[in-house]
């Protein structure tokens, strides 16, 4: 039998500073635990420490945490304000301090003054199996501020529609959080390391 234990990391922690500790239950969907002597924080926007089990930025501190970035003296100030690495990453702790990824920080959608995480929305696009690729991101609404969109490839020769995979999704989230425009795209743009890039997806209607 295999077993999976997932972990985390980024190159400015060299590269891994959470992971389900060997020899021990895995929690689904968790990350794990800071390694020692790593430490881990949940924090809001003003980088006050929240409750368990909400959502907030992730940060890491330890011996692994980069020194700075290249040339870029802002950016290396803003990543480690306070001497803690944010990492950009929305997570929550449970309370015995189990982390998991809820999404990035950059991609959260603010749609009428709810929280909608992308990656949630998402996965329920994968679970239709057609469905190859999907991207879930906010495009501007006068009325909203934002309002959600989704792009998705399909595998070839289905012959699934856009407005059955908005009602399939529409039923399976809540109210505020489905697309309300989906396209159907051949590909979706990505980074050099294979990365679905959202910044480079236009919607058009």
């Amino acid at each position: 039998m295999l077993l999976f234990y997932e972990s985390y990391g980024l190159t400015e922690c060299s590269p891994t500073c959470v992971e389900n500790p060997f020899g021990r239950p895995t929690r689904p969907g968790s990350i794990g635990l800071a390694i020692p002597p790593f430490k881990a924080r949940i924090v809001d926007d003003k980088d006050n420490d929240v409750p368990h089990g909400e959502v907030g930025e992730l940060l890491v501190s330890g011996p692994g945490v980069m020194k700075e970035y290249l040339n870029q003296p802002e950016a290396t100030e803003d990543a480690l304000k306070g001497g803690w690495l944010h990492t950009g990453d929305l997570a929550r702790m449970d309370s015995d301090n189990y982390i998991y990824i809820v999404d990035r920080k950059k991609d959260l959608i603010i749609r009428g003054g709810y929280n909608v995480y992308p990656r949630e929305i998402e996965e329920v696009f994968y679970s239709i199996e057609d469905v190859v690729e999907a991207a879930v991101i906010g495009i501007p609404n006068d009325d909203l501020g934002e309002e959600i969109a989704a792009v998705v490839v399909l595998r070839k020769g289905c012959n699934t529609t856009a407005e059955e995979l908005k009602k399939y999704v529409k039923d399976r989230v809540a109210p505020y959080k489905y697309p309300r425009m989906v396209k159907i795209m051949n590909e979706l743009p990505k980074t050099s390391t294979g990365k679905i890039l959202k910044r480079g997806i236009s919607f058009d209607k």
